[in-house]
């Protein structure tokens, strides 16, 4: 997969703190991509040295293989902090006023706006709006010159579920674009749900960077039990996709190290004259291993 970003041992110090400590990584093209961390990690201050608003210590990064410059900043579409906009003004007159500083012309405003899916409330004042609509109308406003990258950090901080879900969904239907999306959050929910791959830091230094499902460390847990659990065993170990199978009280725990459904598992002992008369699929915990990754770093 080309890599549309990369970072090479970036630093920055602000007086005492190092804020961003020798942090290296790569972002896939097409992903969506979770900076992962505890308040205070570094996060934003990462995210402000790769848009050119604050300038690194040491290190460096480059965008589609090419240093930050005006052609690669015209690539980009990002929000940092709470987006300002006119309160008496509508959606769309605000976006006007975007398009004319950005210098990019009218043509995407509809467009936009009904990718947010603020099309019937494009008229609306700003003021009207709910927390949820306005964080829409800012990505709105990022998405205006039709970027290959979406940054954001902390897009559903302070929404209310109904605000954190409509924010999720919109994330995903931009990355089904094809537009590169990168999320900077402390939620890990948030990761979770969205991300396909994800970085954790921690005091500015990068604790993990790989695929969502690289850091849960495996595709979960199937419990299961039956009449025979030493033979029930024998046969899942030879089951493609099985990582690996103990036998725990009165079930099996059976770990995967790739996708496969419960109905599938099912279906295997059945056919071996097998019948669970308990299966249960848990995923792997992204909380336990975000914990573990911090506690040990």
């Amino acid at each position: 997969m080309d890599k549309i970003l990369n970072i090479r041992n970036l630093s920055k110090r602000y007086g005492p703190v190092q804020a961003v400590d020798s942090l290296s990584l790569e972002v896939p093209k097409g992903s969506v991509f979770g900076i992962l961390g505890p308040n205070g990690s570094g996060k934003t201050t990462t995210l402000g040295m790769l848009l050119g608003v604050t300038k690194p210590d040491s290190g460096d990064f480059s965008w589609f293989g090419k240093p930050l410059n005006f052609e690669t900043k015209q690539k980009l579409g990002a929000i940092l902090e709470t987006p300002n906009f006119y309160p008496y003004m509508s959606a769309v007159d605000n976006l006007k006023v975007v398009a004319q500083i950005k210098e990019i012309g009218n043509a995407n405003i509809d467009g936009v706006l009904k990718t947010v899916n603020l099309n019937t409330r494009a008229d609306s004042k700003f003021k009207t709006y709910s927390l949820g609509m306005k964080q829409r109308l800012a990505i709105a406003s990022a998405l205006l010159s039709n970027p290959e990258v979406l940054v954001l950090d902390e897009p559903t901080n302070g929404l209310d579920p109904q605000g954190i879900a409509e924010i999720r969904a919109l994330i995903k239907d931009i990355a089904s674009q094809g537009i590169t999306v990168i999320i900077a959050s402390h939620l890990l929910d948030e990761i979770e749900k969205v991300c396909t791959h994800a970085a954790v830091i921690r005091f500015g230094k990068l604790l993990f960077c790989g695929t969502v499902e690289e850091l849960t460390g495996h595709e979960g847990v199937v419990e299961i039990g039956s009449e025979d659990l030493n033979l029930t065993r024998m046969l899942l170990e030879k089951l493609d996709g099985v990582d690996s199978v103990k036998i725990e009280g009165d079930m099996l725990l059976v770990v995967l190290d790739k996708k496969i459904s419960p109905s599938e598992i099912n279906k295997h002992l059945v056919a071996q004259g097998i019948f669970a008369h308990h299966l249960v699929f848990r995923k792997n915990s992204l909380e336990k291993q975000f914990l573990n990754l911090i506690s040990n770093s």
